[in-house]
């Protein structure tokens, strides 16, 4: 039993033995945890634009339609850039997982600009619209398809900052791991993009050339 000793102005002071320190304790996946909620809430984000553009998009207030609009093989190759960008994330992460620190950037670079390209595209697009006078203040259908696609290039900006920020992580500090854990929630990221744009391209340009 610890000794417990009273000090000439009255204090009571015990010994080392007794006394309690409190560690800071991570919670092992406790990131990846808290990652996926925010996903959960980007989901629930989504699905409401995508349920304002259901309910929208054939409000077309005399203005043009998407059949009128939209430039699908345009589409198309901003798409096959997208889905590329996921393809060489997938390499990068193959080769975090051989220790290989110059081959991941080199195809984390690939990555972004994959995304870079996609970016550029979309941004065409939009200024190409408002310049034919279909911005998104023109009708119902225009404001929620600049929602719904604006919000996607967003997120899509956000994470070619977020993979600018880690390649300069990893070339500083190597495959640590905590550059690892932000290499696997990038990666559940720019895939979550991914799905959303197939839903945009098939539920939005597909559907939306349609009679």
């Amino acid at each position: 039993m610890s000794e417990i000793t009273a000090t000439s102005t009255g204090a009571v002071s015990a010994d080392s033995s007794s006394r309690f320190y409190v560690h800071e304790h991570h919670p092992e996946n406790g990131t990846l945890l808290g990652f996926w909620i925010y996903l959960m809430s980007d989901c629930l984000i989504f699905a409401c634009l995508f349920a304002t553009y259901a309910v929208l998009g054939r409000n077309y207030a005399g203005g043009p339609g998407g059949a009128e609009l939209f430039e699908l093989p345009l589409v198309a190759l901003n798409t096959a850039f997208l889905l590329l960008s996921s393809i060489t994330y997938g390499f990068a992460m193959l080769e975090s997982q051989r220790d290989r620190v110059k081959q991941t950037l080199i195809w984390l670079g690939i990555t972004g600009l994959f995304g870079a390209a996609f970016l550029t595209l979309e941004l065409y697009e939009f200024t190409h619209l408002i310049m034919e006078g279909a911005g998104p203040q023109r009708s119902g259908f225009l404001t929620s398809f600049f929602a719904l696609v604006g919000t996607h290039g967003l997120h899509v900006t956000f994470g070619i900052v977020w993979l600018i920020t880690l390649m300069f992580q990893l070339g500083r500090h190597g495959l640590i791991r905590e550059n690892r854990r932000r290499l696997m929630c990038l990666s559940m990221f720019w895939h979550f993009l991914d799905v959303v744009w197939i839903g945009v391209f098939t539920f939005v340009y597909l559907m939306g050339v349609l009679p």
